[in-house]
């Protein structure tokens, strides 16, 4: 098993990023990491993730929604083969600070199986999600501050 984890604190409240988040039809206009999802952030349905990491080529993927809790979490688990091989646990997590009016957002991956050593690069992973959260974080604060 293995993880990258990366926390920003975000001067906007949750409701704001997560309206970020979940705008997937948006991610090619500003998301260096993650270049498109196709799908519904719905329980139970699968998405088409394409990732851009630093340094390495676009991969496309199919994971599976497996938690959605509004202005809070968002989890898919995706899968390379057969189980065991190489599966990614992919997370948001998006947390109320100074009384709801900032968030601390983390995104991380947890990744097991046979492949890990081979195919994941905790660093690589690490900087690609650096820089979505930096857009994440620039996009929700410019709704926030935009005149009215």
């Amino acid at each position: 098993m293995d993880q990258a984890e990366v926390f920003e604190e975000i001067d906007a409240p949750p409701e704001v990023v997560w309206d970020v988040l979940l705008e997937f039809d948006q991610y090619p206009s500003w998301n260096p990491f993650i270049r498109s999802i196709e799908g519904d952030a719905v329980e139970g349905e699968r998405l088409r993730v394409r990732i851009d990491p630093p340094e390495s080529r676009p991969v496309t993927f199919e994971p599976e929604v497996i938690a959605v809790e509004e202005g809070r979490r968002l989890v898919w688990q995706g899968r390379l083969g057969v189980p065991f091989a190489f599966d990614g646990y992919h997370e948001f997590h998006l947390e109320p600070i100074d009384d709801g009016e900032r968030t601390r957002l983390l995104h991380r991956e947890t990744v097991r199986g046979a492949l890990v050593p081979l195919l994941f690069d905790r660093n690589e992973t690490g900087r690609g999600f650096r820089a979505m959260n930096e857009a994440i974080k620039a996009r929700a604060e410019g709704r926030v501050n935009a005149p009215a």
